[in-house]
């Protein structure tokens, strides 16, 4: 047996002994962004006996990450669910469950959603997710397996990855751009038609250990080793910034200061592309006029960072040919994300590096893609007037219109006050709640959903969320248990598809593509019947791969199937629905000046506001909790909330980790590895003092998405859910103006080591932390659109035409 090298080899075979060898690709579960690394999987006797990297995909060429290497834990895991559950909604949060089979749970389903449909209507049925198995589908969830507008993707302010597809759509009339590492092209670095980029921007995305939204984190490093330099914003030194040849370690939330500062730089200093700017950019003299007000000099006062080292640093971006951005997460999770992704799309739209060999690549979108991913979710199944019913469409149409779900705060307000109506039942498509991954305030959750009609769930294990909260279990299953397809980014900028093969049973666990078929057959049928029939394989294809002439049967032959998009498709008509050149906006260029966002009241250009709660904008809450606080940085160990079962993977991070600087822990008492409170105005937790000088003085980071399986399950406790819980210090509704963002990734905290009377508080139900008087920082107490919440120029909409 051959474990180096089986180049060439089919996408299945048979070894001498027995062994069946199977190529294809991961995806979630176990948890991962679309990446689609290759994978190869040996099952003898129908059981796994291990999974290696297949050296045969054109870019992962074998690298696995721990949590693909320790598959075949996760997928026997003895608490993992693999049969259909039930128990009565008066156990919600009780060990009460019994198995029964499918058709039982889709009956106690469809007899529930039915009643509540008929009873106060459809919009009353939420459908949440989190980042979820085979991409965030609360639309498919919602639309059409449930017939209700109301999908519901958990995070405050969609902040994560939503605010950046909205923004490029905005702004481009194209999906999110990612940095070009020849993914779609057969030669790979060595193709004819690709550069090496000269300097490669992370920007708040550390993808070597998440490989977010499919930008595999390796190909970073490839891209280094050909020469490409790399600079790195974020305000703690990882192990990817330490490599970096600048480093700006800016104070969080100031990213917009300092994306508008090098366009001003770029500009003052006359390193633009004219040509790129004259023929495809609209409102360039609006944008200078505008990146004026913030100097160098007054973007250092307010990130933290030298004005020469500014400087320096947009120098070498402009003056690099080509270069790349990758910009991550940390600017969805601030209220001002959405300007400083402006000021990214600017500072690539302005240099040149648009859609070019070793540059920002952009996806040619009209290929049918578009109209199919629509009609696959269900949204035109709707009745109109159904669709007008979605929760926060008239504060924030922005974020309904484009992202064709409920706003995630307003869908808390409703749980909570009625209004517009109420909630009477929720489905939970692989999401945990509960945990800290997503929802900010999740004991405002738990109270608000406890004792709605009627909850399910679909997962892979029980979890905190599904203990508490739901009626009906449905056990889906892994990778490597269906067939499927993963396209990088979501099928928003694809490099390659990939095939998920499937090679063993577990139980009775379905895929989630296969429960949402099945399940909307009896809950749903309208929508799943006539002319809307298909197969579970055929909705797969139509929706991850219809318009590009690729199935699942094709993939399947090939693996890995690597999708030649080319480059400059402004040049071509390729991104437009009329065939001519430019880009899908109103002024047919990529708009600086953004006629959209100005439709929506929002300031057509870019502009720096204070984080709501900062040493800035708030001294007087600085005073009580001086450090500023981020949160929710990626491990290599776990995704989200997933993973904390697996032996090898909590042997890596065996505890939820504070991090703080060495300074500030002296100063404080506080050795490593001490168990520290962690409070602000919001609430508290519990976690465990990493001392390490990868954060400055003043600045701390919390992990997030710790719960505890080997803890008690039931009520209150809920495996440990409210102990190391850091989004019970994320504030609910902080959002932007357009509704995108919220400050996970900047606020305020203090911290002190624990005594044993913190342990016996943690599993306290309620919000509002001892000494804490209610809504004392309401919705109403921060609000972008307040004048004086503006730092420097912020015309009002319309103004600066």
């Amino acid at each position: 047996m051959d474990f180096d090298n089986d180049i060439g080899k089919p996408w299945r075979w048979t070894e001498e002994d027995g062994t069946v060898v199977t190529r294809g690709a991961a995806w979630s579960a176990p948890g991962c962004h679309p990446t689609g690394c290759g994978i190869k999987t040996y099952v003898k006797d129908g059981r796994l006996v291990r999974i290696e990297g297949d050296e045969n995909h054109p870019v992962t060429k074998g690298r696995l990450c721990v949590r693909c290497l320790t598959l075949k834990d996760f997928t026997y895991h003895p608490d993992r669910i693999i049969y259909p559950m039930k128990r009565a909604r008066e156990d919600r949060g009780l060990d009460k469950w019994e198995r029964c089979s499918w058709e039982e749970a889709y009956g106690i389903i469809a007899e529930n959603v039915g009643r509540i449909k008929e009873k106060y209507g459809a919009e009353t049925l939420l459908a949440m997710t989190g980042t979820g198995r085979m991409t965030q589908m609360a639309g498919v969830g919602a639309h059409r397996a449930l017939g209700t507008p109301n999908g519901c993707y958990a995070q405050s302010g969609f902040a994560c990855y939503g605010p950046r597809v909205s923004i490029t759509q905005y702004l481009l009339g194209a999906p999110y751009p990612e940095i070009d590492f020849a993914g779609g092209l057969p030669g790979g670095y060595d193709d004819p038609q690709y550069q090496v980029p000269e300097m490669i921007v992370q920007w708040g995305k550390e993808p070597l250990v998440s490989n977010g939204d499919g930008l595999f984190g390796h190909a970073v490093l490839d891209l280094v080793k050909r020469g490409a330099k790399l600079m790195c914003v974020d305000p703690r030194l990882t192990w990817t910034c330490a490599l970096a040849d600048y480093h700006l370690q800016l104070r969080p939330g100031t990213d917009a200061a300092l994306g508008m500062a090098m366009l001003d730089t770029i500009i003052a200093e006359d390193l633009y592309d004219h040509d790129f700017v004259d023929k495809w950019c609209y409102g360039f003299e609006q944008l200078a006029e505008r990146v004026a007000t913030m100097p160098a000099e007054r973007a250092a006062d307010i990130c933290g960072i030298p004005a020469e080292e500014i400087k320096e640093a947009a120098r070498a971006y402009a003056n690099a040919k080509p270069a790349s951005i990758a910009w991550g997460l940390a600017i969805d999770q601030t209220v001002n994300g959405a300007q400083a992704g402006q000021c990214i799309l600017s500072l690539i739209a302005i240099t040149g590096n648009f859609d070019v060999p070793g540059g920002n690549i952009l996806q040619d979108i009209f290929d049918g893609s578009g109209d199919k991913v629509v009609a696959g979710l269900g949204w035109k199944l709707l009745p109109d007037e159904l669709k007008e019913k979605v929760i926060g469409l008239e504060e924030y149409p922005a974020y309904v219109n484009m992202m064709l779900r409920a706003h995630a705060d307003r869908a808390l307000d409703a749980l909570e006050t009625d209004i517009p109506y109420k909630i009477h039942g929720i489905w939970f498509g692989s999401t945990n709640l509960l945990a800290p991954t997503c929802s900010a305030q999740p004991k405002r959750w738990y109270n608000a959903a406890k004792d709605l009609d009627f909850n399910w769930v679909n997962d892979i294990f029980m979890t905190p969320t599904a203990m508490a909260l739901c009626d009906v279990f449905l056990p889906i299953s892994s990778c490597i248990e269906q067939d499927s397809i993963v396209p990088t980014h979501y099928g928003g900028t694809p490099n390659y598809y990939s095939a998920l093969n499937k090679c063993i049973e577990v139980g009775e666990c379905k895929g989630e593509f296969y429960n949402y078929h099945d399940m909307g057959l009896i809950v749903n049928p309208s929508a799943w019947t006539g002319d809307n029939a298909c197969t579970p394989m055929e909705f797969i294809d139509d929706y991850f791969v219809g318009g590009t002439g690729m199935n699942h049967a094709k993939l399947r032959e090939e693996v890995t199937h690597q999708r030649v998009v080319g480059y400059r498709k402004y040049e071509t008509g390729h991104l437009r629905p009329d065939g001519m050149p430019g880009f899908n906006t109103m002024t047919g260029r990529l708009e600086l000046y953004s006629y959209a966002f100005q439709s929506f009241g929002e300031d057509p250009l870019p502009y720096y506001v204070e984080p709501p709660f900062s040493p800035v904008s708030t001294p007087e809450v600085a005073e009580r909790y001086p450090f500023i606080l981020t949160t929710g940085a990626r491990e290599y160990a776990y995704f989200h909330s997933e993973g904390r079962q697996i032996p090898y993977l909590r042997e890596l991070v065996p505890e939820p980790l504070f991090e703080v600087n060495e300074a500030d822990a002296r100063a404080k008492g506080i050795k490593d590895g001490d168990w520290v409170r962690v409070e602000n105005q919001f609430g508290f937790c519990l976690l465990v003092a990493k001392v390490t000088n990868a954060v400055k003085p003043g600045l701390v980071h919390a992990q997030h998405g710790w719960w505890f399986p080997e803890e008690d399950g039931e009520a209150p406790h809920l495996f440990g859910v409210w102990k190391s819980n850091i989004n019970s210090l994320v504030p609910h509704s902080r959002n932007g103006k357009l509704g995108f963002g919220a400050p996970y990734k900047c606020l305020l905290c203090d911290f002190r080591k624990a005594v044993p009377e913190d342990f016996e508080n943690v599993d306290v139900e309620g919000v509002d932390q001892p000494g804490m008087p209610k809504h004392k920082y309401d919705d109403n107490f921060y609000r972008l659109d307040k004048d004086e919440s503006y730092q420097g120029a912020s015309p009002a909409a319309g103004e600066g035409e």
